[in-house]
């Protein structure tokens, strides 16, 4: 699939970040020309240093929230990957204007910029936090609920204007809606951190991980290569049906927080056997979050002939090496 993006350029906003950066790695090792743009608010230098050489890469160091800087950036560019966003329940309670900001107003410049560039397509990461109160299992497409956070109504909105702007301006777009997504480049550090590289980091410098709850909420953790084949599948399409619309990127299981802990307890052990007596605590359940998430993947799997290789443990292996190799 990633033939047809052969002489063609593709912009990843948000490039340095954990998901970025990796969706630029897999580009330049296809040998696409790939620009990145970033204001490193939340994404590392260090995830972009080894592309600094490669003359296919182009880093813009700027923020979405400038109208200015999103058109450069859309420059001559084919197909837009927008990862930017002020991620975070608990960050969007805190401070909602600027995750209002950052989220909505900078999401509608990059539409804007997409737009007067004539950029073929715009991808952008949508999230399961849309679903919001709907208790439904497993979460369909069509079916969402009321927003529970900040946050929440940010990304909703991001789909509502990308409707908009197929509808007024022929601007073709998609949805991707992450559910829990970990692996590697992953910061377990900041006090937004993702669960998953946070309890790594606590169970190798022996602390004990806190679960917000009684461990009976759960996630459809999603392996990062999982999300990398779907943006690929998203932009690179034929299909004129999977255009406009949005789309669960999940594997299709859930997992509940205590089973993930003990998981994470089992692959670090093979590390180092100390983990196995690092003991998990339990605390009130967190203001925002969804007690349950499962994705229905059928949509994807039709429409863009998804096929995730990575369930839970088979990413959580590959992702506990790394961590291990990079935080310990």
């Amino acid at each position: 699939m990633i033939e047809t993006l052969r002489e063609k350029t593709v912009l990843v906003t948000g490039g340095a970040g954990f998901i970025g950066s990796n969706l630029c790695e897999t580009l330049l090792s296809n040998n696409i020309k790939t620009i990145c743009l970033d204001n490193f608010a939340t994404g590392k230098q260090k995830n972009v240093e080894p592309f600094l050489e490669n003359p296919l890469f182009t880093l813009i160091e700027g923020d979405i929230r400038n109208l200015e800087v999103c058109k450069t950036a859309c420059q001559d560019v084919d197909y837009v990957l927008h990862q930017a966003a002020l991620g975070s329940v608990p960050r969007s309670i805190n401070d909602p204007i600027t995750t209002n900001d950052v989220n909505i107003s900078g999401f509608l410049n990059m539409l804007v910029a997409s737009r007067d560039s004539d950029v073929k397509r715009f991808v952008y990461a949508a999230s399961s936090s849309t679903y919001g109160d709907s208790e439904s299992l497993p979460k369909i497409e069509d079916t969402i609920g009321k927003p529970l956070s900040p946050y929440a109504i940010t990304k909703y909105v991001n789909e509502l204007y990308a409707d908009i702007f197929h509808k007024t301006y022929g601007l073709d777009t998609i949805g991707l809606r992450y559910f829990n997504v970990f692996g590697r480049r992953q910061d377990p550090n900041g006090a937004y951190a993702a669960v998953i590289p946070k309890f790594v980091q606590q169970y190798i410098k022996y602390e004990s991980p806190y679960i917000n709850g009684d461990g009976s909420y759960s996630r459809d953790f999603t392996y990062i290569d999982n999300v990398i084949q779907m943006n690929l599948r998203a932009i690179t399409t034929q299909n004129k049906d999977a255009l406009n619309t949005v789309y669960n990127v999940a594997y299709g299981e859930r997992t509940t927080l205590t089973e993930l802990t003990s998981l994470l307890k089992e692959y670090l052990s093979d590390f180092d056997a100390n983990i196995k007596d690092v003991e998990v605590k339990y605390r009130e359940n967190r203001a925002g979050d969804i007690p349950h998430s499962l994705a229905s993947i059928e949509k994807a799997k039709t429409l863009l002939n998804y096929d995730p290789k990575f369930s839970i443990k088979e990413g959580l292996e590959e992702a506990v090496e790394w961590y291990w190799a990079n935080l310990s």
